[in-house]
């Protein structure tokens, strides 16, 4: 049942309620057909699958459904910082334009909310402090949560959320103590999730989804509550995010914390009991022998192996299980003191579920199929942990600078589908989930075969207000001499360019050489302009800090081409060196592409170029994120053009305007610039 007896295009019409309360409002036809489309999936409880381009105004395109609903819905975003803007922003613009009594929480894992107990444990016992510096932000965070009503990190403005001392002012699921801490009546955490479980909406994101899934499949309670719907905001993300969590982990950084924190609880609570220092030692000479074994990975292409590829693979998995055993040892030991002290059985389960990641690694095997299981489970309607068919698993190995990590991954997420509930309603929303108008490649991976597929695209004018610059004369990407003629080729456009410049990097190796190839190119033309590089600080404090200058010029990798808005004329050049292809050597793309091709497919097609296609539009879009935004796309990469399978990449773009000439994208920005038009209509 509605909450009101309205149509939901009212509300969008130039006569209904948002033109009358919003400035300058606009009625965009691909926003209202957007909410009809998932006001008709919410109440048939089916899937909709819907790309709507920059400008659609797809936030408000599904939270007035949602509001209007009657029911519980959850809304999954991409990352914490839009998940943050979309409660802080948009709900309660919203909110108050519909006056409607909806009730809206915030919720975050965990490890996003102070946890008394261990901020308790630092003050009391400050050899776990590192610094002077965690000295000051100990106190920082104390005042902050003695004042704070929701305990969430992202409030304590003092300390930066990326702080190492985080990792101990909040707690794990293994460290955690329930109902056993003594902080329990305070506990962030669980207000936060009694709040969740009260609202109307609950705004989370994926990672937080797929880890309430994973607590399911163990038999652990949910993190989330029963919903009737769920809209998936940022969908293009969702099979990395699956990928990722129906995976594991586990590092000898991870285990070497645990060694730490458990010998110093041991001693000091069970002393007596057992020769603690000893039994943590044995573990530790494994973990640093199990690192000296695996040197040869090191030397390796991206310093990773599959387990196939492991050099000295016996005496690896000769010292991988020795270590189990002993670790095995130490929890059993920790097991027989734990109702000692709340550190103790915080030390156990946190060796436990050590053991059993490395367990799960050395056997990598699912759960097998049995005769009688049934698909899914009528009551909950999740998929049964024992009827899940025989997922293969790709496992590698990762060489760092200080630790070893173990990681799986399932070679397929297709059951992702499953976890969909018959009374579910299941929206899925993007401005990049298409492949030149295809949804096969996003709705094959997550299983989606039946869903409804729609797509709206951008209202901006891109055709005049935007350029596609893909030089003629570049070498090919893989020359020597590619770098430095990108460069050379840039600079003309960085001097035309009236607003700030975004660099877009295939890689971290190419961010440090751009970045220093553009210095030294910016020092000999006497070009004042500021460039920063990934890296070198923040991706939060490298953002304001571009925002604050009027042409800095900012060189960055993956986590730039998406989710970063520059409006105006913040941003009127954006750069990209090569084709966003996924590096053939990572172990997941690997293997998806064997398989692929041992069944007969063509992984090129399938899998690198929807992949290339969907980071290509993320990039592209940081470009024009409002209407008057304008200015040039610069992809260094000729294969864009030249190779017949380009013309899948640049057609799935917006309609710029395009050119091969870089005099015609210079004089685009004299031909464009607004000030320039100003000045000479005085």
């Amino acid at each position: 049942m509605r909450v009101l007896d309205f149509e939901i295009s009212d509300w969008f019409l130039q006569e209904g309620p948002f033109a009358g309360a919003i400035p300058g409002y606009k009625v965009r036809d691909a926003q209202i057909q957007l909410a009809q489309a998932i006001d008709e999936t919410i109440q048939a409880k089916s899937v909709l699958v819907a790309e709507a381009g920059t400008g659609t105004g797809k936030t408000w395109a599904y939270l007035v459904p949602a509001f209007l609903s009657g029911g519980k819905v959850i809304v999954s975003t991409g990352t914490r910082t839009l998940q943050d803007q979309l409660y802080a922003k948009d709900v309660p613009r919203l909110k108050k334009v519909m006056a409607l009594p909806v009730h809206v929480a915030l919720l975050k894992g965990r490890s996003n909310y102070v946890c008394h107990y261990h901020l308790d444990r630092m003050e009391q016992d400050d050899r776990s402090l590192r610094s002077k510096e965690e000295v000051v932000q100990l106190r920082y965070i104390r005042q902050f949560a003695d004042r704070s009503h929701t305990g969430d990190k992202t409030d304590c403005a003092k300390v930066p959320e990326d702080a190492d001392i985080w990792g101990r002012a909040t707690s794990t699921r293994e460290n955690c103590l329930n109902q056993d801490c003594p902080f329990v009546k305070d506990c962030f955490l669980l207000k936060a999730r009694r709040n969740a479980q009260e609202a109307d909406v609950v705004v989370i994101n994926h990672a937080l989804f797929f880890a309430d899934l994973v607590l399911k499949e163990e038999g652990i309670a949910d993190l989330l509550p029963a919903a009737d719907t769920v809209i998936f905001d940022e969908a293009h993300q969702l099979p990395d995010t699956a990928t990722r969590f129906m995976g594991d982990t586990v590092s000898t950084a991870q285990i070497m914390d645990f060694l730490k924190t458990t010998e110093v609880a041991c001693l000091a609570q069970a002393r007596d009991s057992a020769r603690w220092s000893e039994a943590c030692k044995k573990v530790e000479y494994y973990v640093k022998d199990l690192r000296l074994v695996a040197a040869g990975i090191d030397k390796m292409p991206g310093k990773r192996a599959t387990s196939e590829q492991i050099p000295e693979a016996e005496k690896f998995n000769e010292v991988l299980a020795n270590l189990e055993d002993e670790l095995d040892r130490l929890v059993r030991m920790l097991v027989a003191v734990q109702e000692r002290h709340p550190d103790l059985m915080a030390a156990a389960k946190s060796g436990a579920e050590l053991r059993a990641k490395i367990y799960r690694w050395t056997h990598s095997a699912l759960p097998e199929v049995e005769p009688d299981a049934v698909e899914q489970d009528e009551k909950t309607g999740l998929v049964n942990k024992k009827a899940r068919q025989q997922e293969e698993l790709v496992r590698w190995v990762e060489f760092g600078l200080h630790h070893l990590r173990l990681n799986s991954a399932p070679l397929s997420v297709h059951t992702f589908a499953h976890y969909k509930k018959p009374d579910q309603a299941w929206v899925f929303t993007s401005a990049t989930l298409s492949v030149y108008k295809d949804f096969s490649h996003f709705t094959r991976q997550l299983g989606l075969h039946n869903a409804r597929t729609e797509r709206w695209e951008s209202p901006f004018n891109y055709k005049d207000k935007a350029l596609l610059y893909v030089p003629n004369h570049l070498p090919e990407t893989q020359s020597p001499d590619f770098a430095q003629a990108f460069v050379d080729t840039l600079l003309p456009l960085i001097k035309a360019s009236p607003g700030g410049v975004l660099v877009l990097c295939t890689t971290l190796r190419a961010v440090d050489y751009f970045a220093h190839l553009l210095i030294k190119a910016f020092d000999q033309e006497d070009i004042d302009r500021p460039v920063m590089r990934q890296g070198e600080s923040t991706r939060g404090q490298l953002i304001q800090r571009f925002r604050q200058h009027a042409n800095a010029v900012l060189v960055g990798s993956a986590s730039f081409w998406e989710g970063v808005d520059f409006p105006g004329d913040i941003l009127t050049l954006v750069a990209i060196d090569k084709l966003p292809f996924a590096p053939p050597d990572d172990p997941v793309l690997e293997a998806r592409i064997k398989a692929c091709r041992e069944q007969g497919g063509n992984p090129f097609f399938e899998y690198q170029i929807p992949g290339a296609a969907i980071a290509l539009k993320q990039g592209a879009g940081r470009l024009i994120r409002t209407e008057s935004d304008w200015g040039v796309l610069m992809v260094g990469d000729r294969r864009l053009v030249e190779k017949p399978y380009g013309k899948l990449l640049w057609r799935g773009l917006p309609s710029f305007s395009r050119t091969r000439y870089l005099e015609e994208a210079v004089e685009f920005f004299d031909r464009t610039d607004p000030l320039v038009d100003e000045a000479a209509q005085t």
